[in-house]
């Protein structure tokens, strides 16, 4: 199956056939990946999960300051704490010792992982009118959904939420 090479303008990929030498696997030089690390260093799990803790603080207190209710403030907190929770549990599980075994182990724990945090979102997010004495479904949404536009902002940001040793 041909592919079409980075570049190529539309019209041109019907009148150009590409060859299968075109597709070639070149790996990096060294020089090259250092590069590449500095253009686009690995992200920090924990500053990342530490900015949605901030976010969701800081929606909860304009919540409730916006409102002058505090219900709506604790139903912000929640929300995040929906995101965060899971997100804190879901990233100490991927740094755990079955994730370094090898590569099929490390696609497991994932995909098992990520299980993990969809159900914990999904029993905390069920849990939520128990939890929270008069509960703001809109507040808490609104708290889960900025904490959750987090991962989104440490991806624009990247040399922000870098891991330490990846600073340049």
């Amino acid at each position: 199956m041909p592919t079409i090479p980075p570049g190529v303008a539309a019209h041109k990929r019907e009148a150009e056939p590409v060859s299968p030498e075109d597709d070639e696997f070149r790996p990096l030089t060294a020089g090259e990946a250092a590069a590449l690390r500095r253009e686009q260093p690995q992200l920090s799990l924990i500053r990342v999960l530490l900015a949605q803790v901030v976010v969701g603080v800081a929606t909860a207190l304009m919540a409730a300051l916006l409102t002058g209710r505090a219900s709506v403030g604790w139903s912000a907190a929640y929300g995040a704490a929906a995101v965060v929770i899971p997100a804190a549990l879901f990233a100490r599980g991927l740094v755990g010792k079955m994730s370094s075994l090898n590569a099929g182990a490390a696609v497991f724990a994932f995909f098992m992982w990520e299980f993990v945090k969809i159900a914990l979102t999904v029993a905390l997010l069920a849990l939520a009118p128990r939890v929270v004495e008069a509960l703001s479904w809109p507040a808490m949404l609104i708290g889960m959904l900025l904490a959750m536009k987090v991962y989104w902002l440490a991806l624009g940001w990247r040399r922000v939420f870098a891991a330490p040793s990846a600073k340049v």
